[in-house]
């Protein structure tokens, strides 16, 4: 009687006149903070009216189109396996519910209150401290059950490690938003990416009339950029959604008189934010830490000698100084020069079959050409000074902690497979960025998942274009509360570890996972259907090691994107959950051997949630589908 009683306060002026159409059906459900699609809405509604023959519902169909959208049956069976007399759940049996099904074993007279006061909508019954039906609808669908751990939603990590004891969420190519032949650059690129928390920007800078560099892909018909117009939106964006610091990766083209400008502006324009000094007076041992550094932007490019030398020269006057550094180009050893520029011709690219080492048979070699690098930019570059990679072993003699490498994702992959352990070692102490191959010129990407597996802090991917690597991106980099950083597991920050995800050996603290599909909520309707409808399948994968990865499908639910009902459950064992990821995939059969993608989900496994949980859904183009969700049991050990 209170529900019927509440609902009809609500809704019983709209009814004034007897009865509504779809549009003052639309409005009267957003009054009463139901999520809702409007495509299910209409829908549910038109089925309502044809049985009538009219365009308009009276009172009572009303109800049925609410309960047809809100009162979900799953959620009845539980709150009724609770609830003694069904209308409510006694506080007491709120908290039995809580215990067993969410495992929320500390304060859960707490939690029960606050779930009460929080959720539930008709006062008598909050009054009483009670949750309705409707009240536990409301919990059940609200952020507190999402299948992402509340915990890992702010920061939470650790963020006094040095620097490469983190991944870093990177970008590559940040100004460009579509191809990278002859597509746009804009500036976009660098404010969507910096909103997604991306803390590593790539910037390719090239001399432009009237001594002001511009940004573009060099050799390519891509558009141009000022510098100084991207050094702007850096300037605009770079701590909005993260307080962590941004690196900025030049690569750097300019004449000695234009890389002057650069420095020009970014010391003019960045102001305080620009690091220009090292944060301690002592001798660098290692890199200072996320924390030290925090709403600092660093920059990362050759150098002319090193850091003790430009804290030497502080003060001094080096306008028209330059020193000189090795054209990484002409030196570059592996199969992939000059990866960046798809359409250079490769230079000295001879026939040779040296995979999988680090260090190729000796050969003619190129000489080193020399180029010239103005000191006043030079000396901005203090923590992240760019050094060519040459192997793993001529890192291990020469290279200081503050000097990072770039390795092409084909050349990587090769370490990957067979060097996988001195890779590890190479990036528990240095900073290492992955970039795409040159001739990925539709922007596409790689899997980032085979990099982190070895340690690669900075794993560079095309923002601007979807499909499952960025999905993973997105995925990863949710955890720490979103900030860019993720503490790396200890077994890649340790020097000494013989971590190899090829065999896990003693590294493995193996995780069972269950989880149980029990249905969808108004998923996206199909893209082919006319009738709103939808043949919904589940895929559920996990990626990590490759010993972890795995697939699993649900059974094809027909003609129903409302409300599909599976109840399957899916077991997983992971041996190295440090490291994987968990995704959603919810697709429309469309024939037997093809599937239209509907939504998706990626999360850290370590960042799922126990017991019941809604698992919300993106678009391919990362935007929430609200209010389409999973609605999963989660249990593991």
């Amino acid at each position: 009687m209170e529900e019927k009683r509440w609902f009809l306060s609500i809704i019983q002026n709209d009814f004034m006149n007897g009865k509504i159409d779809l549009d003052a059906t639309v409005k009267l459900l957003e009054k009463m903070h139901v999520p809702f699609d409007p495509a299910h809405v209409k829908h549910v509604f038109k089925k309502t009216v044809d049985k009538q023959k009219i365009a308009t519902i009276n009172m009572e169909d009303f109800r049925a189109i609410y309960r047809a959208i809100v009162h979900r049956t799953e959620f009845h069976e539980i709150f009724c396996a609770y609830s003694q007399n069904r209308k409510d759940l006694a506080d007491t049996e709120l908290i039995e519910f809580l215990k067993k099904e969410q495992f929320i074993t500390e304060g859960t007279a707490t939690t029960a209150l606050e779930v009460i006061l929080k959720y539930e909508p008709i006062d008598e019954v909050r009054n009483r401290r009670q949750l309705s039906f409707e009240g536990f609808i409301r919990y059940l669908s609200s952020e507190d059950c999402t299948i992402f751990r509340k915990e890992h939603r702010t920061v939470y990590q650790d963020m006094n490690h040095p620097l490469c004891d983190y991944f870093i969420s990177s970008s590559h190519n940040t100004y460009l938003v579509s191809d990278q032949l002859i597509g746009p650059s804009d500036l976009n690129g660098y404010i969507s990416a910096l909103l997604k928390g991306c803390r590593c920007l790539e910037i390719d800078c090239w001399d432009g009339s009237n001594n002001d560099p511009v940004v573009y892909h060099g050799h390519t018909l891509t558009s141009k950029l000022t510098f100084s117009s991207v050094i702007h939106a850096v300037d605009k964006y770079a701590f909005v959604a993260s307080d962590y610091p941004v690196v900025l990766s030049l690569e750097n083209h300019c004449s000695p008189k234009q890389q002057e400008r650069m420095a020009e502006y970014l010391l003019s324009i960045l102001g305080d934010k620009l690091l220009t000094s090292t944060i301690s007076k002592t001798a660098i041992t290692q890199l200072p830490s996320p924390e030290e550094l925090k709403f600092k932007i660093l920059i990362k490019n050759k150098k002319s000698g090193t850091i003790e030398e430009t804290m030497l020269r502080k003060g001094e006057d080096t306008h028209g100084q330059t020193g000189e550094v090795s054209d990484e180009e002409i030196t570059s050893s592996d199969d992939e020069v000059d990866e960046e520029s798809p359409l250079r011709p490769k230079r000295g690219s001879s026939k040779r079959k040296s995979e999988g080492r680090s260090t190729p048979p000796p050969r003619k070699k190129a000489k080193a050409k020399k180029v010239k690098i103005a000191m006043e930019l030079s000396d901005l570059v203090i923590y992240t000074k760019s050094e060519k990679f040459v192997s793993f072993e001529h890192s291990m003699a020469n290279q200081k902690c503050y000097e990072n490498n770039s390795i092409g994702e084909a050349k990587a992959h090769k370490f990957v497979k067979h060097e996988a352990n001195q890779f590890v070692s190479h990036t528990s102490r240095f900073l290492t960025r992955i970039y795409p191959k040159g001739t990925r010129a539709d922007s596409s990407n790689y899997n980032p998942q085979e990099f982190w597996n070895v340690g690669c802090q900075m794993v560079a991917l095309n923002f601007q274009t979807p499909g499952i690597p960025m999905e993973l991106q997105n995925g990863k980099f949710l955890d720490n509360g979103g900030c860019g950083y993720v503490l790396k597991p200890e077994f890649l920050r340790n020097q000494k570890s013989t971590f190899n995800p090829h065999n896990v050996g003693r590294y493995s603290k193996p995780v069972s996972l269950s989880i149980r599909l029990i249905s969808g909520h108004q998923l996206p309707p199909s893209n082919l259907s006319k009738s709103n409808k939808a043949d919904p399948l589940v895929q559920i994968e996990i990626y990590g090691v490759p010993e972890d990865q795995a697939k699993r499908k649900s059974s094809v639910i027909k003609s129903n994107a409302l409300s599909p009902r599976w109840d399957e459950t899916f077991s997983f064992t992971i041996q190295v959950p440090e490291l994987a990821l968990i995704r959603f995939c919810v697709q429309d059969e469309i024939s037997l051997i093809a599937n239209d993608f509907l939504g998706q989900y990626t999360l850290p496994l370590l960042s799922l949630s126990k017991g019941y949980c809604t698992v919300p859904l993106f678009s391919k183009c990362g935007g929430k589908l609200e209010p389409a969700s999973l609605f999963v049991y989660v249990w593991y050990y």
